[in-house]
């Protein structure tokens, strides 16, 4: 069996392959993230896609990547009711709430809570913003989705117990470096993977000043768009 490794791709989009097989996306914002390497815009395999929120730089490319690879999509109940309404087959879509988990194919997805502001891409409501827990061959990732700090972030640590964290550090949209710390502390989690930062001005938020406020027993895993970590 191969490894589970996980692939940032510019912002908040992520490719998860599982040690089994499986090609997750995570918030695909591919064609328009100007940090996407153009080899990773056009995926040649779908299987999954899960989204934190609404907003169009996490659903990005969803609409247009169901249709062509017939990919199961896991969202929230509202924003899958709206990818069900905007192009996504309703028999391809997996709807949870918060606390909540599906299982596809082996991979179990659970959201969280997030804060956040939040609407579907046309700027109608497409339900709360979330986080989510990916569970696959033994591995757990907790993606944060787009948000501050916050306390409970202990519980989501206690209940899912995740292998690594991919947190938000740019700023100005989401938490920064010094709430990130906060948020490496709440959850206690020793490897972690900066979003979010560096695709535009405004997200100045940088892995290295995360990296001076945190403790030295914690990895943050610096990487560039295209560049893929082990799980």
């Amino acid at each position: 069996m191969s490894d589970t490794t996980l692939t940032w791709l510019g912002h908040s989009a992520f490719r998860l392959d599982t040690a089994s097989g499986k090609r997750i996306y995570v918030d695909p914002f591919l064609n328009g993230n100007p940090k996407c390497p153009e080899a990773e815009q056009t995926p040649e395999r779908v299987d999954m896609i899960a989204l934190t929120h609404g907003h169009g730089d996490h659903v990005g490319d969803t609409v247009d990547l169901a249709q062509k690879h017939g990919s199961t999509v896991v969202a929230l109940v509202e924003l899958a009711a709206w990818l069900g309404r905007n192009g996504v087959d309703n028999d391809q879509i997996r709807g949870p709430n918060r606390g909540g988990t599906v299982e596809v194919d082996g991979v179990a997805f659970t959201p969280t809570i997030a804060f956040h502001s939040g609407s579907a891409p046309d700027g109608s409501y497409g339900g709360e913003p979330s986080g989510i827990v990916v569970r696959a061959d033994g591995k757990t990732i907790y993606f944060a989705g787009d948000t501050c700090a916050f306390g409970d972030m202990q519980l989501i640590s206690r209940i899912h117990e995740p292998d690594i964290a991919v947190l938000p550090i740019g700023d100005y949209f989401t938490m920064g470096p010094k709430e990130a710390a906060v948020a490496v502390e709440l959850l206690g989690v020793k490897r972690i993977v900066p979003c979010h930062w560096g695709t535009f001005s405004v997200l100045t938020g940088t892995p290295d000043a995360l990296r001076a406020l945190v403790a030295g027993d914690v990895t943050i895993e610096q990487l560039e768009p295209g560049d893929s970590v082990t799980v």
